[in-house]
């Protein structure tokens, strides 16, 4: 069976609740994992690989946890301008989540003009959820019309966190803030939910790259920010398999857990089950040694 490709970019850049990012840096960070992703010394190629120019791309970001344990706003900026110089007609761009009240308090400015880039929540006027039920194995749930009927195209940009029930919370779960109910979808560790809902065919078929944003991590207490237990990362994590990218993730967190004297996910009993769930469905790689992961430093 062939591997999945995860790529980790790394970079000396420190978020803090004050400090903008250098976006330049950010740029770099994110053509590199482009680059590097698709095999390719030419971004607009690589792009190409994964996006069609007529698509539609919808950035789906987490503003969940306040501005600091939040995507930021100069991480999908960074994404949306690099995907714009690439080709793709920036009128054709999302960057969206729950509610416009979370990506406010988040540091986003809110855009609606149709000649342009686009930011806004499912919660806009106009917007909202379907009023048809998806119904699949134990998944039923009203879609955000966003990814139903906005975008042919996803990139879940997810925040990499601890979660207290789940173990890890990252590209798959970040899909929760696509319906109307994921507060349905926690008990057993939100295994098989987790799995179940990413593979609904409105979120299979759309999503197209996952993008960990690790430049600051929740290791432990997540998915909440708590200051004593985050750690700036400085790195970026691609793939277009959302299974690899969660489970170098997962890695990531044990590390960090490791490295400051905290028990493993299992020995707390959060291990992150749904991501064994989500390989036997065949809806991606859990296993490290199905996974090639190249490292670079930008």
């Amino acid at each position: 069976m062939s591997s999945a490709k995860v790529v980790v970019i790394k970079s000396k850049i420190v978020p803090t609740s004050t400090r903008e990012l250098d976006e330049l840096r950010l740029a770099s960070m994110i053509e590199r994992g482009f680059n590097l992703l698709c095999g390719t010394q030419d971004i607009k190629e690589a792009i190409s690989q994964i996006f069609s120019p007529t698509d539609r791309v919808g950035i789906k970001i987490n503003t969940i946890g306040g501005r600091n344990i939040s995507t930021r706003p100069e991480l999908s900026l960074s994404l949306a301008n690099l995907l714009v110089r690439s080709g793709l007609q920036e009128k054709n761009i999302i960057i969206w989540d729950r509610t416009n009240r979370e990506l406010r308090e988040a540091g986003y400015r809110l855009a609606t003009d149709k000649a342009g880039l686009k930011v806004f929540a499912t919660d806009t006027e106009g917007v909202g959820y379907e009023t048809e039920l998806v119904s699949h194995l134990n998944i039923g749930s009203l879609f955000s019309t966003i990814l139903s009927n906005f975008i042919t195209a996803s990139i879940s940009l997810a925040i990499l966190k601890d979660h207290g029930l789940a173990g890890v919370t990252a590209s798959l779960k970040n899909y929760f803030g696509a319906i109307h109910n994921p507060n349905k979808y926690h008990d057993a560790h939100c295994d098989p939910f987790i799995a179940e809902l990413f593979d609904t065919r409105l979120i299979k078929d759309k999503h197209k790259l996952s993008i960990l944003d690790g430049l600051r991590i929740q290791y432990h207490r997540g998915p909440s920010f708590h200051p004593q237990w985050a750690e700036n990362g400085g790195l970026l994590i691609f793939s277009r398999d959302a299974v690899a990218a969660d489970s170098v993730g997962w890695q990531v967190i044990e590390k960090l857990r490791a490295r400051k004297g905290l028990p493993t996910l299992e020995e707390e009993k959060r291990r992150p089950l749904y991501l064994l769930t989500a390989e036997k469905m065949g809806l991606g790689a859990a296993g490290l040694d199905r996974i090639q992961i190249l490292e670079d430093e930008v």
